[in-house]
């Protein structure tokens, strides 16, 4: 329950709390309660029987007030109408105005003003029928009438304060779910985000690697001298894979200490990464053109991914590449980026489930405002063009 800590004795709070757990209990002990202190004052002692049987009649609906509290009060109206005819004024009357705080409480405002209307009738009646027997009518329907308007305000506050509380745990249920929701929504981004990732790095850095045994491989058959050479290749392509590896399931670890991270690859990173490609036999440059844009980091490394996942492409599937061009061209209103083969496309397995390179490649792009196009070259060969719009780049001086 959302609210304010009780704050009282001890055993009040017990209490509290045990009439919240069982309320009928609570409510027939409180009927019981009520009938022992009013069931027997009356005027006069020959009233006594009935009296307490109006007493009995009033109070003990009190029992079931919390589940019918429209019956409960409608009954007793009708038990203090006949009370009334019959001549006889008590202090079990007093059962009224719990019925009609229970109306109050549990019912609408429209129900609770309707009761509140009708007991004040049967004020006004019972003053003008017994003002004669040393009622004073004024005092006495002040008096009356501020009980019954006791009664209707305790309720009604006790109706608002539970559904003002009632909103704010459905506002806390709400604020609960939808943090819950955009938890689930932040882990599904970044998983994705850490899939392209490791896509990027192990297809990459293993497709090379494989190149790289086969030349080794091939050395080693024709005794050539670049064999160690090309193991070397091999043994340092393994430890960049390792390194990124571990700095990529490092941002999963909840360490405070960030220094040995280190900086995520860019467009400066390119020439590196020419540069292992070529160590695989396959004859791959770069070539910048155009004012270079001032590019957020993030945008640098969708940049080197797109170019890392199409030279993988190139390695993987092309057959018999024997170049592999890198173009960057740093245009007025956007940046494109140009990786061209001209190695024949090769024939996939339509039983082989497609790879996610491609949409890795555009999701990236498209985080920027981008678009990745692939398809194969007139004349031979195959094409991967990236456009990324400048508008919220700035040039370098």
């Amino acid at each position: 329950m959302v609210g304010r800590p009780f704050a009282g004795p001890p055993w009040l709070a017990r209490l509290r709390d045990l009439v919240t757990e069982h309320p009928q209990t609570a409510d027939f002990g409180f009927a019981v309660l009520l009938m022992m202190l009013v069931g027997a004052r009356t005027g006069s002692p020959d009233h006594v029987p009935v009296a307490r049987a109006f007493a009995v009649l009033l109070c003990l609906p009190l029992v079931w007030r919390r589940r019918f509290p429209r019956t409960v009060f409608g009954f007793q109206c009708v038990v203090a109408l006949v009370q009334w005819s019959a001549g006889f004024v008590q202090v079990a009357d007093v059962a009224l105005l719990v019925g009609l705080y229970t109306v109050a409480a549990h019912c609408a405002r429209e129900w609770a003003i309707a009761a509140a209307g009708v007991l004040e009738l049967g004020v006004v009646l019972s003053v003008i029928r017994w003002w004669t027997v040393g009622f004073k009518v004024l005092p006495s329907m002040v008096f009356l009438s501020g009980m019954v308007t006791a009664a209707f305000v305790l309720g009604v506050n006790l109706r608002t304060r539970r559904a003002y509380l009632a909103s704010l745990e459905d506002r806390a249920l709400r604020a609960e779910l939808e943090r819950d929701q955009q938890s689930r929504i932040a882990a599904a981004g970044e998983r994705a985000r850490i899939a392209r990732e490791m896509h990027d790095i192990v297809a990459h850095n293993l497709s090379v690697m494989i190149a790289l045994a086969d030349g080794a491989a091939y050395a080693i058959r024709t005794g050539s001298a670049q064999a160690e050479s090309v193991a070397r290749q091999v043994s340092d392509t393994g430890r960049q894979a390792l390194a990124e590896m571990q700095r990529l399931l490092g941002v999963l670890r909840d360490e405070a200490d960030t220094t040995t991270r280190a900086p995520q690859p860019g467009i400066d990173q390119l020439d590196e990464l020419i540069a292992q490609v070529r160590a695989t036999g396959l004859a791959a440059s770069l070539t910048v053109s155009g004012r270079p844009f001032a590019l957020p980091t993030t945008a640098q490394l969708a940049v080197y991914r797109v170019v890392q996942e199409a030279l993988t492409n190139v390695l993987k599937h092309a057959e018999a590449p024997h170049r592999a061009q890198v173009n960057l061209r740093y245009e007025e209103s956007e940046l494109r980026v140009d990786v061209i083969d001209d190695g024949a496309p090769a024939v996939l397995d339509p039983n082989r489930p497609s790879g996610h390179g491609l949409a890795g490649m555009r999701e990236r792009a498209a985080l920027f405002g981008g678009e990745v196009a692939a398809g194969p070259v007139a004349g031979g060969g195959w094409r991967v063009a990236l456009r990324m719009s400048a508008e919220p780049l700035v040039a370098l001086p």
